[in-house]
């Protein structure tokens, strides 16, 4: 028998700590119960079960456990993983994530040889790092990334490597640093429209993310960049193509529009369940606006089929290069 969840929410995790201390002020939001689109089938194939142990044996961290993530049965079944650095433990509370806020602990020196270990072991020939936000630490956990990518190279040389990066937020050189180790792909996700951020993402700040995005293609034009947004939180339609409009000023490749999951009756309400018929509109919309790659559905999320994504992004890349040459001939 298959079974359906009609959850975000993945296995526990063996910790007694409360997960979001920081949200229990908040008034609650029933969570509204999903369209059959939305629903996942419950992760049970043994080869979840060894990628499960790759990642316990190393002692990483996930983005697909502690974010949530409704894929994380189809990646982890296809021995796909997001390995996310610098703890578990966000120095910031967004009210849409799952991830746990407070002080963070030490950065672990010995994290970049276990994750290259894992890669290794797991044999990926792309992977995506990302981090719990730190504005606790001087450069915000850039050096961290350029240590994990090294790390990555001298292990698995042909494996691809995609970051998901937080905005390092008044953290000079920070961004320099993370171009500089030579990262394939660059993400750091917008979240939402301008409007919804002093509700959603009230430690951020809308122009600033755009101007990392422009900025990296400053530093180096032939990296590819992308971002991602959640829809349902209240955002208006015309928000979201302007929004299009603002990555497509800085030069963004990829653009990824998902559908905002609701982990608890603590975090923001879903206002609505987007249609899948609307998300096509926004991909072609995408698309017409110039962006390389596109994905767009209810379940879409930025580390779902990173690696096929990426070879796409490459291919894009190559036709559009064709294309102009041959109009300039």
């Amino acid at each position: 028998m298959v079974t359906i969840l009609d959850t975000v929410s993945t296995p526990a995790k063996d910790d007694a700590r409360p997960r979001h201390p920081e949200k229990a002020h908040r008034p609650d939001n029933p969570i509204k119960r999903k369209p059959a689109w939305i629903r996942v089938k419950a992760p049970t194939s043994p080869v979840y079960r060894e990628t499960q142990q790759v990642v316990r044996g190393n002692n990483l961290v996930t983005v697909c456990e502690e974010a949530g993530c409704p894929n994380i049965g189809e990646c982890w079944s296809k021995k796909h993983a997001s390995f996310m650095i610098l703890g578990d433990t966000c120095t910031r509370a967004c009210a849409f994530c799952n991830v746990r806020t407070g002080m963070p602990g030490p950065v672990d020196p010995n994290e970049p040889s276990g994750i290259a270990e894992a890669v290794a072991a797991m044999g990926l020939e792309h992977v995506v790092i990302t981090s719990v936000d730190r504005d606790d630490l001087d450069d915000g956990g850039a050096g961290h990334f350029a240590d994990v990518i090294q790390a990555i190279r001298g292990r698995s040389p042909s494996t691809t490597i995609e970051v998901l990066t937080p905005d390092f937020l008044r953290k000079p050189g920070a961004l320099e640093t993370v171009v500089t180790a030579r990262p394939d792909v660059f993400n750091h996700n917008l979240e939402t429209v301008p409007s919804k951020y002093l509700k959603v993402r009230p430690g951020a700040r809308y122009f600033h993310s755009i101007r990392l995005l422009q900025r990296v293609k400053e530093l180096d034009p032939a990296m590819f960049t992308k971002s991602g947004i959640m829809v349902g939180l209240g955002e208006e339609r015309n928000e979201v193509l302007q929004l299009m409009d603002d990555l497509r000023t800085a030069d963004v490749d990829f653009l990824t529009i998902g559908q905002y999951l609701q982990p608890s009756s603590k975090h923001h309400a879903v206002e609505r369940f987007v249609t899948p018929e609307e998300f096509k509109a926004f991909e072609k919309i995408a698309y017409a606006k110039g962006f390389l790659k596109v994905s767009a559905s209810p379940l879409t999320r930025s580390s779902h089929h990173a690696g096929e994504d990426f070879a796409d992004l490459r291919k894009a890349r190559a036709a559009r290069i064709g294309t102009s040459a041959d109009a300039a001939n």
